[in-house]
């Protein structure tokens, strides 16, 4: 038993990855080529893409939305969990980027499986709701723009069903959150958020530190 979280320094890190991660080869093949881009700081670590997979084998997810695609690792995760007849949306406003992962995507048999959609996510996720798409996905994924997180948060519980998950990501924001001198523009638009949702009592809610800080948010 344990009153606070272990702090995983590298070789901890490493056990874990030995002991848990069941990486597919073409997603690490993906992860591999985007580490050394500009950036290659904004993927997913492979513990929380299959964190994240593990979620949606774990609700049954058969409709899925994600908000942020960047080269497409967890794209490709939560794609190889869904089931053959499942659906990711994805939102992205970057035609280079996304680009990146299609390869992957259709290397590991899902391409047929994600709804790419190129444009501001604020522009899609209202377009969705409009055409009568609320309340029909089970799970969503935010992972972009930190200055539109409420935005995002919003269209997207709308879209959920009741019981559907929302995964919000870097909601630590590399410890930025918690220190009062950091009080740039995406530090405070997650700070405002994350005090939003404490509150929020339309969802269930867990902050978790894995990778930048991940909330989950279960919409009742």
């Amino acid at each position: 038993m344990s009153s606070s979280t272990l702090q995983l320094n590298e070789k901890v890190h490493d056990y874990l990855l030995g002991h848990s991660l069941r990486e597919s080869t073409v997603c690490q093949q993906l992860r591999e080529e985007t580490k050394p881009m500009k950036m290659g700081m904004m993927q997913v670590s492979p513990e929380q893409g299959q964190f994240m997979a593990f979620l949606v084998e774990l609700t049954g997810t058969r409709k899925a939305v994600e908000v942020g695609t960047f080269t497409g690792y967890s794209a490709l995760c939560v794609a190889q969990a869904l089931p053959e007849e499942g659906t990711l949306v994805c939102c992205d406003v970057s035609e280079e980027w996304t680009a990146v992962g299609k390869k992957y995507w259709e290397q590991a048999g899902v391409s047929d499986r994600i709804d790419l959609r190129i444009g501001p996510a604020v522009d899609t996720l209202k377009a969705m709701c409009d055409s009568g798409e609320e309340g029909s996905f089970d799970f969503g994924f935010i992972d972009a723009d930190k200055a539109n997180y409420q935005y995002y948060y919003e269209y997207v519980l709308a879209l959920l069903r009741s019981g559907g998950l929302l995964l919000i990501d870097n909601v630590l924001w590399g410890g930025s959150v918690a220190n009062p001198d950091k009080t740039d523009e995406d530090t405070e638009a997650i700070r405002a958020l994350n005090s939003f949702l404490h509150h929020d009592d339309r969802v269930s809610l867990s902050m978790l530190p894995v990778g930048d800080g991940l909330t989950l948010a279960l919409k009742r």
